[in-house]
């Protein structure tokens, strides 16, 4: 039953995200509506972590599932790939590496706040 009240939730706040989505003329993808949504339930005390937590890990341990397809339609589109692999991998590499240094100076910032000291 404890699963089945957090499907319940986490589903219900996607969809809650995608109607969103649709009536508000904002560039804002409806995942990121559903992720306000549970963050205010969750600080709002409406909805316990206990009760989200399980489905959420099971539904972390079956995302490297959701990439398979993806790469299998990489893998028959190499021939089109070759064309524009410098810069896709370029971009990759830059992109990763600057998603690497702001998820670090975040944490940085975040820990020393934590702790009390100033930057």
């Amino acid at each position: 039953m404890k699963h089945i009240k957090g499907i319940v939730w986490i589903f219900g706040i996607t969809m809650a995200g995608e109607l969103l989505n649709r009536f508000i003329p904002l560039p804002v993808p409806a995942g990121v509506y559903g992720l306000f949504i549970l963050l205010g339930l969750l600080m709002s005390g409406i909805v316990k972590l206990s009760d989200v937590a399980s489905v959420g890990e099971l539904l972390l341990d079956l995302m490297p599932l959701m990439f398979i397809p993806a790469a299998v339609g990489l893998i028959e589109k190499t021939t089109e790939l070759r064309a524009v692999l410098v810069p896709f991998a370029a971009i990759t590499v830059v992109t990763t590496l600057f998603v690497m240094a702001v998820t670090a100076k975040t944490a940085e910032f975040v820990l020393n706040h934590k702790n009390g000291e100033e930057t």
